[in-house]
């Protein structure tokens, strides 16, 4: 039995594969081993594929994208086919020609981006991106530039892409997160991916690109996201606790270990008296200072946020740039058929 989530995984281990772009080969597959008769039990089984997908992650935000994309292609397909099996095959055989075109958009990305980028640019990134290092490795080889990398906690990945373009030779320092407002006004423009675009045209991307966005409008500095146009998706967040991947678990406060009420004992009079600082009374709860680590940590916080269309200058995809509004058009039409 075909086990979606299995051939996701072994997709995944393509590094040049994103995850909405690994569920559409995923989904691809699942067409290819249904055994579904009708559009409508395809299109079920396509819907129970992709809900079996976002169960297994907790940041579902670009692997909805890929899968919302990919069922609405199937569900507005044009065909002639003589029978229902046919056109199996060329759903499957357009899912497999998409995905082979979309690893293509990156270096369209990176093209179009370039020529943003002046000699002797100083560049501040944030996190790790494919599509940003594409572009700031054909930067380096046409222009001279230098990137400060945020080191976006609680991942860390902008050590990552420090590592990176130090040993391509790219000039680059590791900043604190803390240190964003700092180094501004050394930055000439901000440049980040993308986890999704959103249909109001805003952002959502490693935690601490919102608060990057706002710096730098304050310091009157151009703030540009990348993004492949599969990472476009239908969802119109209003604030941060509008995505999907809000928890209630996300920034909860946890429970004291003691309450307050245990720290009283009866008086000997029958009413209730406190202990003192300095007491050191036998009857006095055993208080251990609570460990605070990385990990937990990062299991309260969230990974993504939401940068609102207004801090945005331009998205650079492989369909052209646009303004944010100009996503919210190219959105409409790409669902509308």
């Amino acid at each position: 039995m075909f086990d979606i989530k299995s051939a996701f995984q072994a997709i995944l281990k393509d590094e040049q594969i994103s995850p909405p772009l690994a569920a559409i080969l995923a989904l691809t597959e699942l067409i290819d081993n249904s055994d579904a008769g009708t559009m409508f039990e395809l299109v079920k089984a396509l819907n129970d594929g992709a809900e079996a997908l976002k169960n297994q992650t907790t940041n579902t935000i670009s692997l909805n994208a890929g899968c919302e994309l990919f069922i609405a292609f199937v569900t507005l397909f044009p065909h002639d086919s003589d029978n229902f099996t046919d056109l199996k095959k060329e759903l499957i055989r357009h899912g497999q020609n998409y995905a082979a075109e979309a690893l293509t958009y990156r270096q369209k990305i990176a093209e179009l981006a370039v020529g943003f980028i002046k000699d002797g640019s100083v560049i501040l990134t944030h996190s790790y991106s494919r599509v940003v290092m594409q572009t700031l490795l054909l930067a380096h080889k046409r222009k001279r530039i230098s990137v400060f990398v945020t080191e976006a906690r609680p991942r860390g990945l902008g050590i990552k892409t420090a590592e990176a373009l130090t040993a391509a030779g790219v000039p680059s320092t590791v900043i604190l997160d803390s240190a964003v407002a700092y180094v501004m006004d050394k930055v000439d423009f901000v440049l980040v991916g993308s986890e999704a675009v959103v249909e109001s045209g805003g952002l959502v991307n490693a935690v601490g690109s919102n608060q990057i966005a706002i710096i730098a409008r304050a310091a009157n500095k151009p703030f540009y996201a990348l993004a492949e146009s599969y990472k476009f998706h239908r969802l119109f967040p209003l604030s941060q606790y509008d995505l999907p991947s809000h928890t209630s678990k996300i920034l909860s406060f946890p429970r004291p270990l003691l309450s307050e009420p245990s720290l009283r004992t009866n008086a000997p009079d029958g009413g209730l008296s406190y202990p003192s600082s300095g007491s050191t009374s036998t009857n006095q709860p055993d208080l251990e200072s609570p460990r605070i680590t990385q990990e937990s940590i990062s299991q309260n916080n969230p990974n993504v946020d939401y940068t609102r269309p207004d801090l945005i200058s331009l998205v650079f995809s492989d369909v052209g740039s646009l303004t944010p509004e100009g996503v919210s058009q190219y959105l409409v039409g790409m669902f509308a058929g």
